[in-house]
């Protein structure tokens, strides 16, 4: 199985949210199933001073008048998995944000730049490139990529099969007309959303399928109020359409050898976990304290992770007796908010605003409890790495969440099945409850470390996950060549044989 990639970033190359994670980890899990993958993503400054072993392949040919396109080859710092980088000083050589400035704005020409980016990952599948390789299945992900589809779809010959991923159906790509480049279709009439153009429905209408990465967010999607006017899309897809969970990568993410981590710990001997904890309250200067419960928070502080509810709850929290500790960006005013609640209350809340990769292993593995809210979640990943790290997540019945956290009550105790806390409503009353349970199982320590090792003995490595989107490209592939769809022949088929 030849597989393509695409994705706008990717893990240590260049990573903004959960998409950087499961763009270095689902492929080199594919990798270890067989499948020969390689990862196709812009040239970021900053992921083009990591590739490892980089050579220019050839100009790329001028698309939408870009003209200084460049195509570079090279290997993950960290794994030997290959990736083709779409080079452009026009278009992403530039400092900030991959998709927006420095002042948080959105870059003015994102349509034009993941158009040019989909425009080269397509050309590539279909050999229109000087790159011989030619896959069999190209995974296109989120927005960014959605009219990588398009454009396969729409050429007349032998092509891939094409998969899409959304990660998040929040994140549309929607751009006003004038903004998006003259994609040779007539105004983009079938992808058109509320006079806009979506690069989003794109991928969700010219994929050969759809997935998304739950079950459960696959099931919420379908309805208005998780769908964000696509559901109709979705529904009209039928069997096309289907949700697999994400995974961690457990070579990243593992307490056992984390190189963040002051002390290593497992399933077997968690002592490391206490020496963990005593140095994340020292580095956030909050008291050292062993028998304080500390609660961490890293995340996007946005409505959709809840962290406007975490406002709500902090004079609840404060008066606790725990301690919590938060990582991440986001809106300005709960930034704001955060900050000035940590200078009034510094022995409770330490607020760390900005996305620390290093702090971030560091909390799951020196927190207690992770508070993981959500008003929608796909998947979500903290929780999954919270619970590898043994710190037992508080987490809403949603998304990927609901598919992940089994809640802590007798029941589940007895059944050695519970592994955190489960709430319902999106609101701070249901969350504070769901955290004054935890923190009262915290004060039973037998009862607290059998959850806990529970926790940490669940699977949730990408093999399993990885194992699903095998299955999945080969029954596209194989369901393509019952039906008798025009596949390979000629030059395509010789240059996919020679591989």
């Amino acid at each position: 199985m030849r597989l393509m990639f695409v994705t706008s970033e990717a893990y240590p190359l260049a990573k903004t949210g959960g998409l950087g994670d499961v763009s270095r980890a689902l492929p080199a899990a594919l990798q270890r199933q067989g499948a020969d993958v390689r990862v196709v993503m812009p040239a970021y400054p900053r992921a083009l001073v990591q590739l490892r072993d980089p050579k220019v392949v050839a100009p790329l040919d001028p698309a939408f008048g870009i003209g200084d396109g460049i195509l570079i080859t090279g290997m993950f710092p960290d794994c030997d998995l290959p990736v083709y980088m779409v080079s452009s000083a026009t278009l992403f050589g530039r400092a900030g944000g991959l998709y927006q400035d420095d002042a948080g704005n959105d870059w003015a020409d994102n349509a034009l730049r993941f158009a040019f980016l989909s425009k080269v990952a397509a050309d590539l599948a279909l050999g229109q490139t000087p790159v011989s390789w030619l896959p069999n299945v190209v995974h296109a992900n989120d927005w960014h990529t959605g009219l990588v589809p398009l454009f396969i779809a729409r050429h007349d010959g032998p092509r891939p099969h094409t998969v899409f991923t959304t990660h998040n159906m929040a994140f549309q790509g929607n751009f006003e007309r004038q903004q998006v480049p003259d994609l040779g279709t007539a105004a983009g009439a079938d992808f058109e959303f509320y006079g806009k153009i979506s690069y989003l429905k794109a991928g969700l209408r010219y994929a050969d399928r759809v997935t998304t990465v739950s079950p459960t967010y696959a099931r919420e999607i379908l309805s208005p109020e998780c769908g964000f006017g696509f559901e109709g899309v979705l529904a009209a897809r039928g069997p096309d359409f289907s949700g697999i969970l994400n995974g961690i990568d457990e070579t990243i993410w593992n307490p056992a050898t984390d190189r963040f981590l002051p002390a290593h710990y497992g399933a077997r001997d968690t002592s490391g976990k206490h020496v963990c904890k005593r140095e994340l309250q020292r580095e956030l200067e909050l008291p050292i304290a062993p028998d304080v419960p500390l609660i961490g928070f890293v995340s996007r502080l946005t409505e959709q992770k809840m962290a406007d509810t975490l406002i709500e709850a902090l004079p609840w929290i404060a008066a606790s007796g725990a301690q919590l500790a938060v990582v991440g960006e986001g809106d300005s005013a709960i930034e704001a908010a955060l900050i000035e609640a940590a200078e009034k209350n510094p022995a409770v809340l330490a607020a760390t605003i900005g996305y620390d990769e290093a702090l971030a292993h560091k909390l799951h593995a020196g927190s207690d409890i992770l508070l993981a809210p959500a008003r929608f979640e796909p998947c979500g990943l903290t929780q999954l790495y919270a619970l590898r790290y043994g710190t037992l997540p508080v987490v809403r019945n949603t998304g990927g969440l609901a598919d992940t956290v089994v809640d802590t009550n007798n029941l589940t105790i007895c059944e050695r099945t519970a592994s955190g806390f489960v709430f319902n409503d999106p609101t701070s009353d249901d969350m504070v409850s769901a955290l004054s349970r935890a923190l009262a199982l915290y004060h039973e320590p037998l009862r607290w470390q059998l959850v806990q090792l529970q926790a940490m003995t669940r699977e949730f490595g990408w093999d399993r996950s990885a194992g699903a989107y095998m299955e999945l490209y080969r029954k596209v592939t194989g369901a393509a060549a019952k039906n008798g769809e025009k596949r390979e022949g000629g030059e395509m088929a010789a240059l996919r044989a020679a591989g």
